[in-house]
């Protein structure tokens, strides 16, 4: 990525549409693409029937995160695509709601030393999506899709 782009990363994502509509917003856009912290508070815009944040709106602040991080970190050799995903709705989430993203070093090495003996790998991500009091409303999966580019620079079929 451009390293201009990368510096404002944070503000293009809060402007993007989907995002701005949902009134998600990106707190913090750490160094390294390694932390990402996440908030949305309840507009009258995302909210559902029941006066509760609505629960696509929910799974969409979660949603581009580890993939994200994981394109940034492991870079350009590297191809990574999200496979599927789940949500696990735990309690009604009201007021100001937030998800925090961590990426860890061993865990980028883990993910390169299993692909030095595999065409490619899939790995689960969690994170939780949880209420002013640090109560979780929301468990998120993301089952992610990581194989190495061939030399070329595509996708080995």
């Amino acid at each position: 990525m451009n390293p201009a782009l990368k510096r404002h990363m944070r503000v293009l994502l809060n402007i993007w549409p989907p995002f701005l509509g949902a009134g998600i917003r990106i707190m913090r856009l750490g160094p390294g693409w390694k932390e990402i912290d996440v908030e949305m508070k309840l507009r009258w815009w995302n909210r559902n029937y029941v006066g509760t944040h609505y629960g696509g709106s929910l799974y969409s602040m979660t949603d581009p995160f580890i993939m994200l991080m994981l394109i940034e970190n492991l870079g350009k050799d590297y191809l990574v695509w999200d496979k599927s995903a789940s949500i696990r709705f735990k309690k009604p989430g009201r007021g100001t709601v937030s998800a925090s993203f961590r990426l860890s070093e061993p865990q980028l090495r883990e993910i390169k030393q299993a692909l030095n003996s595999q065409e490619k790998i899939e790995r689960v991500f969690t994170v939780e999506v949880k209420d002013e009091s640090g109560n979780v409303i929301a468990e998120v999966e993301k089952l992610l899709h990581i194989r190495r580019r061939d030399e070329a620079g595509s996708v080995p079929c």
